[in-house]
């Protein structure tokens, strides 16, 4: 329940000029002791007068807070209160000292003389012209961020929005907010159009204004890019945007048109019939994406035309110096795929799990190394460069870090004029790369190299819009090496060969949990009860059976983010069970605690940290707002106005897995989770696993969801634009 506070801030504890995160003491009347205010509050000073409305909330370490969740802010009122306001270093030529001068020439008028009349303050000693500027251009700008808090929150913005706002415009604020709201979804992270349009509709913006219109159509645009889809078809974006906009067809057509001359989006005719769709119709993309997609095909085109050196080895005789060496029997369509790496310049490696994929890098690897070839490898997020490392002893990086990020720069600093340095550059997990970060990568990569791209393309496409493998082994421009035989040693793996059985749309062979196997079935179709059963596989059964540790060994994974088992309330369960530690920040609706799972989920550049990313809550600083994450021996500082990019991950969605390992996976699926059961779905979360798979659910739904091989569409041109000649 919000209740209203009012009262003079007696001293600043703590104050971030990054976020805006204050904690004051605040002298309340009423209140024996100083109240502890914390929230977003922008140059707070002391003196100041705060009106504010929140809740008070017990801290296990701090006590007794006051969470701040909106305020104004008014100036002192008495000499005492004045004397602190202009003492605290707020105003530029005012300290202690001079500020009780003031206030003991002027009295409670002080701030009337420094608004209305400054040249007064020549009277007081040690006060000329040049120190009148100061403080009148200090005054003046203090007053700028009272009239901009006040203007903020009157229009619905919550003060730690209404802090990232004046740090992104600072005093141009209201003027920014008053022209185009629509600014905001474009500029400030956390801020979507849902929220600028209601700020907008707040300060008198019709639902027809040019500028709602056409927000709301890049809107939409990116919601359709978070479904996968670089553009979508005209008619469709027509009718999708009016829907969601509420206005007629006409007026979004002007808008696409006027977006298109500023070049914000791409409108292209599509004159072929593109998997079934139409001839003769347009598509719309963001410009972006536009730029991207037909990028990396001229780029491919260009690295496949390059040619490839002659090269003057016998790959027979290496090929059985490695079979002996390395004591295996390749089989011929390993052999033909490392031959292939030696005679093409692009080429694509894809299988299941336990078809040889780590087999024939690694041989790849030894015949170029034996060549003297710089080798690069890489992939795209840090489990799976991990994991790359350990199956072939050679360094592997992300592509981020491939590539080299300067925040400073804005940018990579590998790129079309700064390439790699390789002969040979081998990307695994190629599934998981999306239009945007495969264009970058093709800008860096030589004429001269070679590029080989490995990756389970039966997994889900990328988190990201594009369907970047699919589109390239579908396009028929490179050599495609696609494994499908089991070796005899992963046959001897339930999950190998379940995984497979669930790719041809077999349903699995299903142990129930007193069998030994590294697969299991556990058949429950209640979700409270699947919720119950794998609360206490992860706390108890499986590590008093297996050994597993619950934190950092099990992974949970779901189909979906909300009901009963979707990632979200599995997370309160999980939290609520394996941490009971009582120091904590709460962000929003979520309450971080200390060895808290968490997974960043946003690429954050300026930290090295992408979206995916899996850390451990090391340390959490009260005073200063602030938790510390530990990404894999690194640890990450998150102001709180930044805990938007992190999210609990004790559970996660199966998306999100992509392109990493677990050594234990639990699975829930019920019929709740109808709309997105599929046979991709559940061969990503079941491939995920490396020694342990337990399935928890209803036996319909997993075979609902085998039997789905109905792949939802995404809208790109790719495939056509490498098909081009």
């Amino acid at each position: 329940m919000l209740i209203e506070l009012k009262g003079y801030i007696e001293r600043l504890t703590y104050y971030s000029e990054e976020t805006g995160f204050a904690v004051v003491k605040v002298k309340v009347k009423g209140e024996r002791e100083l109240v502890t205010v914390v929230g977003s509050l922008v140059k707070p000073a002391a003196g100041t007068v705060l009106d504010m409305c929140g809740s008070f909330i017990e801290h296990a370490k701090f006590g007794r807070q006051f969470k701040v969740d909106s305020f104004k802010v008014s100036v002192p009122a008495t000499e005492n209160g004045i004397e602190k306001y202009l003492g605290s270093g707020l105003i530029d030529g005012i300290g202690p000292v001079m500020a009780k001068r003031i206030v003991k020439k002027f009295g409670k008028n002080t701030l009337d003389i420094i608004e209305k009349k400054p040249e007064s303050l020549s009277t007081v000693s040690g006060i000329g012209k040049k120190r009148i500027l100061m403080i009148k251009t200090a005054w003046d700008r203090q007053r700028d961020v009272r009239d901009i808090m006040v203007f903020l929150q009157s229009y619905g913005v919550s003060p730690t929005y209404a802090a990232k706002i004046f740090k992104e415009y600072k005093q141009n604020s209201i003027k920014v907010v008053s022209e185009n709201p629509y600014r905001l979804a474009m500029d400030i992270y956390g801020i979507g159009f849902i929220t600028s349009d209601k700020i907008a509709k707040k300060l008198g913006f019709k639902n027809d204004s040019k500028l709602r219109v056409k927000a709301g159509i890049i809107y939409v645009l990116n919601k359709l890019a978070d479904d996968g889809h670089l553009f979508y078809f005209y008619e469709d974006l027509l009718k999708k945007s009016s829907e969601i906009l509420e206005v007629a067809n006409e007026i979004i057509l002007q808008a696409i048109a006027e977006l298109a001359v500023e070049k914000r989006v791409v409108i292209e005719d599509m004159n072929e019939s593109i998997d079934g769709f139409i001839q003769n119709c347009k598509g719309v993309y963001l410009s972006k994406f536009y730029t991207c997609e037909t990028q990396i095909a001229k780029r491919l085109k260009k690295l496949v035309s390059a040619g490839k050196k002659n090269i003057s080895l016998d790959v027979g005789k290496e090929l059985n110096r490695l079979e002996k060496k390395i004591g295996v029997c390749f089989a011929e369509k390993q052999k033909q795929a490392v031959i292939s790496s030696l005679k093409h310049k692009v080429m694509v490696i894809t299988g299941g799990p336990g078809t040889g994929k780590t087999t024939i890098i690694n041989a790849i690897i030894k015949i170029y190394s034996h060549m003297n070839t710089t080798i690069l490898l890489s992939a795209p997020t840090g489990r799976a460069a991990k994991r790359m490392v350990e199956t072939t002893g050679h360094k592997a990086v992300t592509i981020h870090r491939l590539l080299e990020y300067s925040f400073k720069k804005g940018g990579f600093i590998k790129n079309d004029k700064k390439k790699l340095n390789c002969g040979l550059l081998i990307i695994d997990e190629a599934s998981m790369i999306d239009t945007v970060l495969m264009h970058h990568l093709l800008k860096a990569v030589p004429l001269f190299s070679t590029l080989i791209l490995v990756g389970d393309v039966n997994q889900l496409p990328s988190v990201g819009a594009g369907n970047v493998l699919k589109d390239i082994i579908d396009s028929g421009l490179v050599y495609v090496a696609e494994l499908n035989e089991i070796f005899r040693q992963a046959k001897e793996s339930l999950i190998i060969v379940n995984a497979h059985k669930i790719n041809n749309g077999i349903i699995p062979v299903l142990k129930n949990s007193d069998s030994e196997a590294d697969f299991y079935f556990i058949e429950q179709s209640e979700p409270e009860k699947v919720l119950d059963i794998v609360v206490k596989l992860v706390k108890e059964r499986i590590p008093n059976k297996f050994g597993f540790d619950p934190l950092k060994d099990i992974q949970v994974l779901t189909p979906m983010h909300n009901g009963v088992v979707g990632s979200r309330n599995l997370n309160l369960k999980l939290q609520e069970s394996l941490n009971s530690s009582k120091i904590f920040i709460k962000y929003g609706q979520n309450s971080f605690r200390i060895n808290d799972k968490v997974m960043q989920i946003k690429n954050n550049y300026d930290k090295n940290v992408f979206n995916g990313d899996l850390g451990y809550i090391d340390t959490i600083i009260h005073e200063k707002g602030e938790i510390v994450i530990n990404f894999e021996g690194r640890l990450i500082s998150y102001d709180v106005s930044e805990l938007d990019e992190i999210v609990l991950s004790y559970a996660a969605s199966i998306h999100k897995s992509q392109g990493s390992e677990y050594p234990v996976v639990i699975i829930p699926l019920v019929l709740q989770h109808y709309i997105l059961l599929q046979r991709n779905l559940i061969y990503t979360g079941v491939t995920r696993g490396k020694k342990l798979v337990i399935v928890v659910g209803s036996k319909k739904a997993l075979i609902i969801g085998i039997k789905n091989n109905k792949i939802a569409k995404r809208c790109t041109y790719l495939k056509n634009r490498l098909q081009e000649g």
